[in-house]
């Protein structure tokens, strides 16, 4: 591995590091969404998953600790309201964690010079998509749990609800995956081309202030949102503020699909998403919408940047050649294609279940980033998936009309 890739792998690292050192001494034990691990296992997770990459599958490398190897090998998808039944006592103490991952990390850091480039990647993306995890799982802690940290500036347009503005898309082709010479995770390949058809895409993100209008009419309130008497309030990370209605909606696929079925539009497929962030109008293909490098972003809205989001059209700057905005970043977008793979997927060798086990239907792409991901996974071919009724993610949606 170069040294590139150490300094990487050293700062996903202080990455989740950072964020486990939010938490107040007793939450490590906490559950914070009920169908998914105890914090503690996150944070044994990330070394295991590390080591049984690069140790043992990779380097054949013999294990100092193998029920721990074993213990915090797997996370769990289980559909909503099918909880875990463990108890915090079923779990080792805070201190055999913590030189699980202090032994763990030394004996990776000596290996280093072994590992392969895509065994490296691999290990530094699976950090920096857990960052991501940890923090809406963290989002979701009592505020009184989590310490150190504070609200950041609030940006708020204070504008009242308006009409949804549509752009118009000619049709043309969008291409969609990756080469096989760049890295990417298996459900990213082959890249190739498709045709779409000529459609209609909502400039921005659908807001609080448009779905509030939804709620009522009788519509379930959002996961993030809370009711106090006559008001509604939006859960921050570390506070609850009055709900900011310029900001976009984090909704489950259900709700958004809901809301298209309300609004008398869909939402958009997978090409047609890829088709309105990075065609232009000569024909050629951005590597980002606003252009072919992450430079000049004002309002950063990806990359931990943020807490919680900014207002759908606070970052023209960042507006596709065709004018859509903020397709990529302050939430990941809803796509109505189920995920699925690409012409030539062939599953990791090293992490066969990586997608395959999830090319079942029940599970719908997501495209763009959220204010919590990192900048690597802003590549146009990368893919993110969860189920429709899955109701923690920072996921928005737009509409459009075929």
């Amino acid at each position: 591995m170069s040294k590139t890739f150490a300094a990487e792998l050293e700062s996903a690292r202080a990455s989740t590091d950072g964020l486990f050192s939010l938490l107040a001494p007793d939450a490590l034990y906490e559950r914070p969404i009920p169908e998914r691990h105890r914090l503690i296992f996150y944070r044994g997770h990330l070394e295991a998953f590390d080591w049984n990459l690069v140790g043992r599958t990779t380097l054949n490398v013999p294990s100092f600790q193998p029920a721990f190897d074993h213990l915090f090998a797997f996370g769990i998808d289980p559909e909503p309201g099918k909880q875990p039944a463990d108890k915090p006592s079923d779990w080792p103490a805070t201190r055999e964690v913590a030189e699980y991952i202090r032994q763990t990390r030394e004996t990776i850091d000596h290996l280093l010079p072994n590992v392969p480039a895509q065994i490296a990647q691999v290990a530094i993306e699976h950090r920096l998509m857990h960052a991501e995890t940890l923090a809406y799982l963290m989002h979701n802690l009592p505020h009184e749990k989590k310490r150190g940290g504070e609200s950041q500036e609030l940006l708020t347009m204070d504008r009242p609800t308006r009409a949804t503005v549509m752009i118009d898309i000619p049709a043309g082709r969008a291409t969609l995956g990756r080469g096989r010479s760049l890295f990417g995770w298996d459900n990213e390949f082959d890249e190739h081309a498709v045709d779409v058809d000529a459609f209609r895409i909502a400039k921005y993100k659908v807001t609080n202030g448009e779905y509030l209008e939804f709620v009522r009419q009788g519509a379930r309130p959002p996961h993030y949102w809370v009711r106090r008497g006559d008001e509604w309030l939006y859960r921050g990370m570390f506070d609850d503020i009055s709900l900011p209605l310029d900001w976009p909606v984090y909704v489950m696929h259900d709700e958004a699909r809901a809301y298209a079925n309300f609004a008398g539009k869909a939402l958009p497929t997978e090409e047609q998403f890829h088709r309105a962030a990075y065609a232009t109008q000569d024909g050629r293909e951005r590597q980002y919408p606003w252009g072919d490098t992450l430079a000049g972003i004002s309002v950063p809205v990806f990359d931990s940047a943020r807490w919680d989001p900014v207002p759908v059209n606070s970052t023209p700057q960042a507006d596709s050649a065709l004018g859509v905005s903020q397709l990529v970043g302050n939430g990941w977008e809803w796509t109505s294609t189920p995920f699925g793979p690409f012409p030539g997927f062939e599953p990791f060798p090293f992490y066969l279940g990586y997608s395959q086990d999830f090319f079942d239907g029940a599970h719908y792409v997501m495209k763009g980033a959220s204010p919590r991901t990192a900048s690597r996974f802003l590549r146009r071919s990368y893919r993110n998936w969860f189920r429709p009724n899955y109701p923690y993610m920072y996921a928005t949606f737009r509409l459009v009309e075929n």
